[in-house]
Parts: C-alpha cells; sequence; structure tokens
C-alpha cells in the first residue's frame, strides 16, 4: 500500500490526470460532503487557466485523513457492464 503523503490538512487521495477528471472525482466528493483539496505541481494551475485545460502534470487530490477512506469507496470506479440494464422507453 502507498504511503500516505500529508499536505495540509489533509492526506493523499488519488492523481488525476486531467483537470477535467480532477473536476469530476472533486465535484462527487464535495456532493457527498467530503472537502477536497486540488494540489497543482509547478505551473500546471498557470497553464490550466492560460490554455483551459492541464497539458502538463497531473493533479493531486487530498482529503481530511478522517475522511480518506470514504473519500476512496466514492470514487471506486463501477464498470458498465456490472449494471442492470434499464428500459428507456417504458415497455
Amino acid at each position: 500500500m502507498k504511503e500516505k503523503k500529508e499536505w495540509r490538512d489533509g492526506v493523499f487521495l488519488c492523481t488525476a490526470q486531467t483537470s477535467f477528471e480532477a473536476d469530476l472525482l472533486e465535484s462527487k466528493l464535495r456532493s457527498e460532503g467530503i472537502p477536497c483539496v486540488k494540489k497543482y505541481r509547478g505551473a500546471t494551475n498557470f497553464l490550466e487557466i492560460a490554455m483551459g485545460s492541464n497539458v502538463a502534470h497531473a493533479i493531486e487530490l487530498y482529503v481530511p485523513e478522517d475522511t480518506l477512506e470514504d473519500a476512496k469507496n466514492v470514487i471506486v470506479a463501477v464498470p458498465l457492464d456490472e449494471c442492470e440494464p434499464v428500459d428507456f422507453e417504458g415497455e
């Protein structure tokens, strides 16, 4: 298991490869009541503002230590082939 990296008042949760992915994860965590902080490396934050997306480095996400396990459960990917089919036509 990875060693916990501390940053500010939180611990490392995961790394997002794009700003869209980081925003999506942050939104999902916050909707579940889990605060989240994104940490940018180098000029990544500036490049995201200037170019509209992150093209330089991955973005790390941090959460409070006491919410780490809940946060891990929130961001677990669910394969679509495991989902039940939905009948959108109401038949």
